[in-house]
């Protein structure tokens, strides 16, 4: 089906990057080479090589910890638990990094990176033939700091964890740290949680506090129906008839988690009423001079997924966020609002200037993560560490009422397409809506301790067959949602993450934004 676009648009209406940045010859000469991409397999470039392709970052104020910060990136979508002999390790000539930008001109003050690397058990003749066998691991992995150090576990990982700042200065506070291997089966790995705890690592910091490092497989947090890509799950004029399928459930992922207080995260002394941190994650790849090129860009949650058009989504890995001031017609004009209006029949009530997505989406909410001393525009996950008082908890963060949840930062509960669906459709513009895509929430349990993602899917369990599909309206229940025949909820992720910081913004514009920031 095709899809009415308006008269005179030129250029597709994408978020961040699109050809505007091309144009602007911002991203000159930064042409990939290689997997180039973001949020399960978006990008033309990255869908040959998962393994440098990240698909979430999520970052909240620890619900065990106040005073630190937690941080969750995930890589190489879709993993089938049972995908033997080999499973998943990560890349060994990667760079994977979270970056963190707290004085607001768009580029990375601190950056945590993880590099990797591979090691065998040596064979009877003390070389790495892995003892003869085309196994995983040729025994039960019980014993042994956790059963990291089994010598049953034939193929391992570890990793280098550096700090690196906006000057240069690089400070390994991790070395050949244990990474916790691909959950092979109940019978292989008897007690896999052990395994896990046993790679969560501890370090030291300039606050003299403790923080936490974790690398190792997990369950997919992030929930939706994905098949949002058949033309909004049905016909044209409906878009809902067949919805409600946690597309991801059943698949796991590489995580990444820090742990870190906020105090060694915020502007440095002297700067105690800043509360706010951007936050985002690439993977470079070593090229062939030995120099690491960047192929992966993620911060907030479906940008170019959904929102950046085919012919740049590469390029857009490629850059970084001094480079997304380009991209501003493309917020005020989403594509994603023609879509909802002209295929799926909904009343978006504005489909160009769009200033309510503007202000969230490259600036912050004001009143709630907009930082004081704003310097550049730019998208970011954007997270106060100051977490807010007196809230109850709602899947959908700001527009439901809860200020400490999406847009401001992103934690694993929050439902960021449905958020995205409503904020796109109108919600805060005269359009109320119970847009969604009746996945209110994942499939396994988060965990309450750090890293808090779920444990994986074991490679041994059996897969029950997807529930049949019952063509009923979009939403069901919760959360004061009633049944709506709306659109599906991944498309508007991406607007959502224009839409839902919008939406941010309307709900929360009362509070103030300078508050120091409290342990």
């Amino acid at each position: 089906m095709s899809r009415p676009r308006p008269a005179g648009r030129t250029r597709a209406g994408a978020l961040v990057v699109s050809g505007a940045l091309v144009a602007a010859g911002g991203i000159a000469g930064l042409a990939p080479t290689g997997a180039s991409a973001s949020s399960h397999r978006e990008a033309p470039g990255i869908t040959d090589e998962p393994k440098y392709d990240n698909t979430d970052v999520y970052a909240f104020v620890s619900p065990d910890k106040g005073n630190t910060v937690t941080l969750v990136g995930n890589w190489i979508p879709m993993e089938e638990p049972a995908g033997g002999p080999n499973f998943y390790p990560w890349a060994t000539d990667a760079a994977y990094d979270f970056h963190i930008d707290n004085d607001h001109d768009a580029v990375a003050d601190l950056t945590y990176r993880w590099t990797f690397t591979d090691s065998a058990t040596p064979g009877p003749d003390d070389s790495f033939s892995g003892n003869g066998t085309f196994l995983y691991n040729n025994g039960q992995v019980t014993t042994g700091d956790g059963g990291l150090a089994d010598p049953n576990l034939l193929f391992r990982q570890t990793y280098d964890l550096t700090l690196i700042r906006e000057d240069g200065t690089k400070t390994k506070v991790l070395d050949d740290a244990p990474v916790a291997p691909s959950f092979v089966g109940d019978v292989s790995m008897p007690n896999y949680e052990s395994l896990r705890d046993a790679a969560i690592k501890q370090f030291g910091g300039q606050s003299g506090q403790t923080s936490k490092s974790f690398a190792g497989q997990a369950e997919d947090s992030f929930f939706l129906d994905l098949r949002v890509f058949d033309l909004l799950y049905g016909d044209q004029g409906t878009c809902n008839k067949e919805i409600g399928n946690d597309t991801l459930n059943g698949y796991n992922v590489n995580t990444l988690a820090l742990q870190v207080p906020k105090q060694e995260l915020v502007k440095g002394p002297g700067i105690g009423t800043e509360r706010v941190i951007g936050v985002w994650s690439t993977t470079s790849r070593k090229n062939a001079s030995g120099d690491y090129a960047q192929v992966s860009r993620l911060g907030q949650p479906l940008v170019n997924e959904l929102v950046i058009p085919y012919q740049v989504k590469d390029t857009f890995n490629a850059s970084d966020p001094t480079q997304d001031g380009a991209a501003l017609d493309f917020v005020l004009e989403p594509e994603l609002g023609y879509l909802l209006k002209n295929v799926c029949n909904v009343a978006v009530p504005k489909l160009t200037d769009r200033q309510d997505l503007v202000q969230v989406f490259l600036k912050g909410v004001p009143g709630v993560n907009e930082p004081n001393n704003l310097q550049a525009a730019s998208e970011q996950l954007r997270l106060n560490v100051n977490k807010f008082d007196d809230q109850t908890f709602s899947r959908l963060g700001v527009i439901g009422g809860d200020l400490n949840g999406f847009p401001n930062g992103r934690r694993l509960q929050d439902d960021v397409v449905d958020i995205a669906l409503q904020v796109v459709g109108g919600e805060l513009i005269g359009n109320p809506n119970d847009l969604g895509d009746a996945v209110d929430r994942n499939a396994s349990g988060f965990g309450s301790n750090f890293p808090y993602v779920a444990l994986p899917h074991s490679g041994s369990a059996v897969q029950s067959s997807p529930p049949a599909q019952t063509g009923e309206t979009l939403l069901t229940g919760g959360d004061g949602r009633s049944p709506s025949g709306g659109l599906p909820a991944a498309p508007l992720g991406v607007v959502a993450i224009g839409a839902l910081l919008a939406a941010a913004g309307v709900v929360l514009a009362r509070r103030s934004v300078g508050q120091p920031v409290t342990a």
